[in-house]
């Protein structure tokens, strides 16, 4: 749906995605805020689902378990290495692909040694 709020919301720079709860809107292709009631799924979540946030829930249950100074230099490496990607988003990317060379890349850039 299109309202002038799409318009305010554009001036005032801001891009807005995600669920609110039963509303989702995204930005379109053509810059447009779109926003629309979320339709309930229409069958249970597949195995694969089911697997899928399993694996997302003990990535975050492995986050929290990390002390807050492990964390902070896991977050500085947005800034220390110019990533585009949070230190939450880093360190799930590397906890899901055990991609160690990507990882010391990164370390190397952001001169930061990034716990395990």
């Amino acid at each position: 749906m299109k309202t002038s709020t799409n318009k305010m919301l554009v001036l005032l720079g801001l891009k807005i995605q995600g669920d609110l709860g039963a509303i989702t809107c995204y930005t379109s292709k053509r810059n447009q805020v779109v926003w629309y009631v979320k339709a309930p799924p229409q069958e249970p979540p597949s195995e694969e689902q089911i697997i899928q946030r399993n694996k997302f829930r003990a990535i975050a249950i492995a986050w929290w378990a990390l002390t807050s100074s492990q964390r902070e230099i896991w977050k500085a490496t947005q800034d220390a290495g110019h990533l585009r990607i949070t230190g939450y988003n880093l360190f799930s990317y590397w906890t899901l692909s055990g991609d160690d060379a990507a990882l010391q890349t990164v370390a190397r850039q952001s001169g930061l040694t990034l716990p395990p």
